[in-house]
């Protein structure tokens, strides 16, 4: 590691860990007893635990038998839908959207997304979670919760067609709004729900949109192959196709899930190659017993796919470490291949490949001088992990989100062996218990939108 650090005094220095590192076509790999040295929420040097003995630093963090690696990026969630972990259980999407789901959405007030927003915050992270993107309503109060918590977050105000104009207006108002906030540590995207949720001449408005002002877009496409069917049958196109024919695909462009991709829809998603990335959610996709997102597919056309967990109401959880893992998993079991996906390419699934889904493939995603400092301290020495033989395997298939020590966000430390330093967890939940018998009620019969897919 030739990198060294100028002797002016840092603001943190992290030794003797060993530190995932890329190497220059993208490998991952890992370095032994190392130092990172940060400066003004940026990594100024990662080298040697030698080269930094007498370096003077506000904050010096002992990391040995720990490994320093980029925070991990939540590229597709609901964050506020924690509130409704659990209460949506064993059922088709048809009825989880419509019986369960969209009926209690109709009871949330600004507040109740907050607090949900907030308690999502402190369990990512918990996690090693340093950055998520979200796609819900009253976005205000995401950001604020963002701001609160010291995350970094890609945020976009959803919205249906059947809100009228205004919907569209909002999402648009929210991302001029908030674009570069809390100190650049938000960026914004426009948000429509999805291609059946939202209508073509909405879509093409969102496209020019985009490109008027510079925005990109998150939506869900192709969640399932349901879903495709449906839009061939009714459009004559698939969903991809319909984002190609309005516009979408000449902006850039997060696609939430995409397990309804076809092979016909490969070489659209190859003409906007560099603009369009996908976010994979897998967890989700075995509870609803739906295909999984076709990773290899996407790979040779050089679409990124980063990593996700969707809303913990479907997923029960905001832990990408087990995306990660069961991506991995579920890869072989798809592909029939037990090469593919390996630990590594895993790993790059989380760090390098997640940050270009997101929009943050330059300021995050490695631990490279002169990227931001949001970086995570994993401890491998457990008994569930240990003997160590592959450290790549170990932090894909045998580490879990608790052994996360430390997490850092610009610089930040967040969480400092275990404790949160930035959200008091039981000061949230307090509030938020006194909420939940309104908030859980449907016998009001409403619904915020009707699932057709």
């Amino acid at each position: 590691m030739p990198d060294t650090p100028t002797e002016a005094p840092a603001d943190i220095v992290v030794t003797g860990c060993t530190a995932l590192v890329h190497g220059a076509e993208g490998g991952i790999g890992f370095a032994e007893d190392t130092a990172v040295v940060v400066r003004d929420g940026v990594i100024d040097a990662v080298t040697s635990a030698r080269a930094v003995a007498d370096l003077p630093a506000a904050e010096r963090i002992d990391a040995r038998g720990q490994v320093a690696m980029p925070g991990l990026i939540n590229c597709h969630t609901h964050a506020p839908m924690v509130v409704f972990r659990g209460m949506a259980e064993d059922l088709p999407i048809e009825e989880w959207f419509n019986d369960r789901i969209w009926p209690v959405e109709t009871n949330l007030t600004d507040r109740d997304v907050e607090l949900g927003a907030l308690l999502a915050c402190a369990e990512m992270i918990s996690g090693g979670v340093t950055a998520f993107a979200d796609h819900y309503f009253a976005m205000d109060r995401v950001a604020a919760a963002t701001v609160r918590s010291g995350l970094r977050a890609h945020l976009g105000w959803a919205y249906f067609s059947s809100q009228g104009p205004e919907g569209r207006e909002r999402s648009l108002d929210f991302a001029l709004r908030w674009r570069d906030g809390a100190d650049g540590r938000i960026t914004t995207a426009l948000a429509p729900h999805a291609p059946y949720t939202v209508d073509d001449a909405d879509l093409t408005a969102t496209a020019a949109l985009a490109r008027e002002h510079g925005l990109p877009v998150h939506l869900h496409a192709a969640e399932n192959r349901a879903q495709t069917d449906n839009s061939l049958a009714r459009h004559g196109r698939t969903p991809v196709g319909v984002l190609e024919h309005c516009g979408l695909l000449d902006a850039d462009v997060l696609l939430a899930h995409g397990t309804g991709i076809t092979e016909d829809d490969l070489p659209v998603l190859e003409r906007a190659t560099g603009r369009v990335a996908v976010a994979t959610a897998p967890r989700g996709y075995l509870k609803f017993a739906w295909d999984t997102t076709p990773l290899r597919s996407l790979a040779s056309i050089g679409v990124p796919v980063g990593l996700a967990t969707d809303g913990a109401a479907s997923n029960n959880s905001l832990d990408v470490w087990e995306s990660m893992a069961l991506t991995s998993l579920v890869q072989k079991s798809a592909t029939g291949d037990p090469r593919w996906l390996t630990a590594r390419q895993a790993l790059d699934h989380a760090t390098t490949q997640s940050a270009r889904a997101v929009g943050l493939g330059d300021r995050v995603g490695a631990l490279a001088p002169g990227r931001r400092a949001d970086l995570i301290l994993v401890d491998v020495t457990g008994p569930h992990v240990q003997p160590v033989h592959d450290l790549a395997a170990a932090l894909v298939h045998s580490a879990r989100s608790a052994d996360v020590r430390t997490t850092i966000v610009d610089g930040r430390v967040l969480m400092r062996d275990r404790q949160l330093l930035t959200l008091d967890v039981p000061e949230i939940l307090a509030e938020l218990r006194t909420r939940l018998p309104h908030l859980l009620d449907r016998d009001h019969g409403r619904r915020v939108q009707d699932y057709d897919g």
